[in-house]
């Protein structure tokens, strides 16, 4: 499979930002990891990030006849941004979305997520790791013709 992973606003800043929430590995070596977790499942994995709503818009939409599914952590985004959900519904294609704190167990505001009914499932709370069951995820809905 072909999967894009999308990443929102501050997750570049993952190794410097809050990191009893998120942990210190930086944004790099978490693109790393999740490259070569990709590579030793047999998945070509592409990792994009923005921290403007538009462009995480234009990465979806572009992704659509190009990729076979979408993993996406749109950071904040998640709480309010109809325009990312409105863009997940239009390209009709399996997309993950994730977290890496688990933002259920965190302030009132980021329990809610707009843009996760647009998904066909949510990971939250196993840090970098959930891009990784993201990506096997989307490997055994193939397998199962589910997607």
């Amino acid at each position: 499979m072909k999967i894009l992973v999308v990443n929102g606003p501050n997750i570049n800043m993952l190794g410097i930002r809050e990191k009893h929430i998120y942990g210190s590995r930086t944004y790099e070596e978490m693109c790393k990891f999740i490259k070569e977790k990709g590579k030793e499942l047999n998945q070509e994995i592409e990792i994009v990030q923005s921290n403007i709503e538009g462009e995480i818009i234009n990465y979806i939409q572009n992704a659509y006849n190009k990729y076979d599914g979408i993993i996406i952590n749109p950071g904040a985004y998640t709480h309010y941004s109809i325009a990312i959900y409105d863009a997940l519904k239009a390209v009709k294609m399996p997309i993950i979305e994730v977290h890496i704190s688990n933002i259920h167990a965190r302030e009132e505001f980021r329990r809610k997520s707009i843009t996760a009914s647009a998904c066909i499932g949510q990971i939250c709370g196993f840090g970098s790791y959930g891009y990784i069951m993201a990506i096997q995820g989307l490997m055994n809905m193939k397998k199962e013709n589910k997607i």
